[in-house]
């Protein structure tokens, strides 16, 4: 009994010292205290709400109706969204893959002592993802149209048949990941560039004294040296692959194609809530989206983990 009571004093004891320090150091906490005050309004707040959201059908005018966990479980018999989870997957696996492998490779480059300009090309690579994100979908729209478009102009000049870039689910995809690789290499580049950068010299003065290829000195020194950096890019890609909305809603006016090869899941979240003003639906598949994405970056996180270690 004693005991207990000593550990209760204690804890009261630890609180106190607490709030002494806090009132001591008040000055402190009011200079930081912005952050947090606009963290808790523009981050905790609606999170808040877009759970109660998705309880609730609302129009966004009339007045709401609790339905409970019945947005939730549409949700989960919704082919159309299922279909958007399946296409949103598909062009992350043709995205990501091939433009972390590239970055990986042009940051391996960029620091190799044999490329000139080195700050002309770190510079140029990094444009991309700095332009506007609707002008390059609008201008790679231009790029990609069956009748007018570049590449299909290109392709005939060559032989080759004209393809439908925009109006097949397959091509679709493709044109949606090529613009995803654009805009991002560079950036995934300069992160790599900077993990690269902190290798000592050492490792591969020694490895080509003993004679290792350019080939066995990036897959056998580089790429297990940047391990970290590259968990953190294939992390970072697949939260945002998750989250693709801006490139297939400008390449094909919001619809997702006339096969809705397009339709993302971020694009089906927009299309419900704001299209069909479903709110209390579109809050819901926002949280199905949060648990997609927090699912499949634990699962890459372990998957890399578990190939750098073999």
């Amino acid at each position: 009994m004693a005991t207990v009571v000593q550990q209760n004093e204690k804890q009261l004891q630890a609180k106190r010292d607490t709030w002494r320090r806090m009132k001591k150091n008040k000055s402190i906490y009011l200079f930081i205290s912005p952050f947090y005050i606009l963290f808790a309004v523009f981050g905790l707040f609606p999170i808040a709400f877009s759970f109660f959201l998705a309880m609730q059908n609302w129009d966004g005018l009339s007045a709401m109706k609790y339905v409970g966990f019945e947005n939730f479980e549409l949700v989960l018999t919704d082919g159309q969204f299922w279909q958007s989870v399946l296409n949103t997957f598909i062009i992350w696996v043709e995205s990501t893959i091939p433009m972390l492998f590239f970055a990986l490779v042009i940051a391996f480059l960029l620091n190799s002592a044999f490329v000139k300009l080195r700050g002309f090309w770190r510079f140029t690579f990094f444009l991309p993802n700095v332009t506007s994100i609707v002008a390059e979908a609008v201008l790679f729209g231009a790029f990609f149209q069956t009748k007018f478009g570049i590449l299909n102009w290109v392709f005939e000049k060559l032989g080759f048949g004209a393809v439908d870039w925009l109006d097949t689910n397959f091509w679709l995809q493709i044109a949606i990941a090529i613009l995803i690789i654009w805009r991002y290499t560079g950036y995934n580049a300069i992160i790599y560039l900077a993990g690269l950068q902190a290798i000592s010299d050492e490792l591969y003065d020694a490895a080509k004294i003993d004679g290792a290829s350019t080939r066995q000195i990036f897959f056998r020194i580089t790429v297990p040296m940047v391990r970290p950096i590259i968990l953190f890019t294939v992390i970072m890609s697949t939260i945002g692959g998750m989250q693709v909305f801006t490139e297939p809603q400008i390449l094909t006016n919001g619809t997702g194609g006339p096969g809705h090869g397009g339709v993302t899941m971020a694009l089906y979240l927009y299309n419900e809530a704001f299209g069909t003003h479903l709110f209390g639906y579109g809050a819901a598949i926002g949280w199905f989206l949060f648990l997609i994405i927090l699912l499949f970056s634990l699962f890459n996180s372990l998957l890399v983990n578990r190939i750098a270690k073999s």
